[in-house]
């Protein structure tokens, strides 16, 4: 849920970013960004279900599911209630999303706005996404209180 929400704010980021910068095919852009994002995220869940087998599969008893495929499931599971496990299972949780986040700044920096690698460039943009975004939010809800 939270990669999805994520997902769809990088890609009205790729698109404003595309308009401002004028880059042609910028549909193809964002289609690029949202796929490789949605790739990365799948990967990295993965990567964390293979981390908890490590943890949890030399536990295997009769109450063990291996068959299970949410990072959810299996960090609830035993084990991961103390302070280490919930921070193990925040970073789990987080980490794909803001991977894939990263992973998008990248190609939209390099290839869509072709701008020069800084922190500052990497995620210029952001702010003003959020801000057009409210005053959108804003605009139709007065049209529609005058209405």
């Amino acid at each position: 849920m939270i990669g999805a929400l994520v997902m769809i704010l990088a890609a009205i980021w790729v698109y404003q970013s595309g308009i401002k910068a004028k880059t042609g095919n910028i549909f193809l852009w964002v289609g690029g960004c949202a796929a490789v994002f949605l790739v990365s995220q799948v990967l990295l869940i993965d990567a964390n279900i293979y981390f908890l087998e490590l943890f949890r599969g030399s536990e295997g008893d009769a109450n063990y599911e291996r068959d299970i495929t949410s990072v959810g499931d299996r960090k609830n599971e035993g084990g991961f209630q103390s302070g280490g496990g919930v921070l193990l299972s925040l970073f789990m949780e987080l980490m794909p999303p803001l991977v894939g986040f990263l992973i998008v700044a990248v190609i939209r920096l390099k290839f869509v706005t072709k701008e020069s690698f800084s922190v500052g460039n990497l995620f210029s943009g952001v702010n003003e996404m959020f801000v057009s975004t409210f005053k959108s939010v804003m605009d139709t809800v007065k049209q529609g209180v005058k209405k």
